[in-house]
């Protein structure tokens, strides 16, 4: 295997964990409209996929969005919504941090701008960590486990596949991370992933940090 010099890393089901029904009932509350409609309107209504592969910029999907809904839905309460489903999973931040001081690290999630260009508001640990080195799949016109989101991602970092290790909770994102000639693990937990750091020589050798329990439940 090539040495690595990029480590990319999933933002929800890795770095944070993801409460859909939290996001639901946030967005409910603030628009009134049912639960289950607005569960339909995010996910069975198609537009939180196409906004995620770059199809909607952010004003058209909110728009949409609402259209769905029936009643308009703005920033400051989509906002809300998507902060009231993250909590940051520090343990695996920890080893991000501790694979910061060998190799470069970044961020690839299936998201829109929404989420990427208001993670300090979002996810401050990850944007504090991060910076500017956080990519949604919309920036590269296809989700994971498309092959041109991660080449995009990796070109963009002036990294080459192989030498750029990525993980992912989604064992399906691991496998297009594969195809696309990316060398890449799958995420169990932090304990599961410090012993493959350690043995990819990313971090020291040392107690693994602890895992945090909470819904790591695949929104992303």
């Amino acid at each position: 295997m090539a040495a690595i010099s990029v480590v990319l890393f999933d933002l929800e089901g890795v770095l944070s964990y993801y409460d859909r029904d939290a996001r639901v009932a946030s967005l409910a509350a603030s628009t009134g409209a049912p639960p289950e409609a607005v569960r339909h309107a995010i996910w069975g209504s198609g537009l939180e996929a196409r906004a995620d592969a770059g199809e909607l910029d952010p004003d058209d999907y909110l728009r949409a969005l609402g259209a769905v809904l029936g009643r308009a839905v703005s920033r400051d309460a989509w906002l809300a919504s998507r902060r009231a489903s993250i909590t940051p999973n520090e343990a695996a931040l920890a080893l991000a941090q501790r694979v910061a001081t060998r190799s470069h690290i970044a961020v690839l999630t299936n998201n829109s701008p929404l989420v990427t260009d208001y993670l300090d508001y979002l996810n401050p640990p990850v944007a504090r960590l991060f910076g500017a080195r956080i990519y949604s799949s919309a920036a590269f016109g296809a989700v994971k486990p498309a092959a041109q989101t991660y080449l995009g991602c990796v070109a963009q970092l002036g990294a080459t596949p192989q030498a750029t290790l990525f993980i992912d909770d989604s064992q399906a994102n691991v496998t297009g991370a594969l195809e696309a000639g990316l060398q890449a693990r799958q995420f169990v937990d932090a304990d599961s992933l410090a012993h493959d750091l350690e043995r990819l020589g990313l971090i020291d050798g040392g107690p693994p940090p602890a895992s945090h329990t909470g819904d790591a439940s695949r929104g992303v």
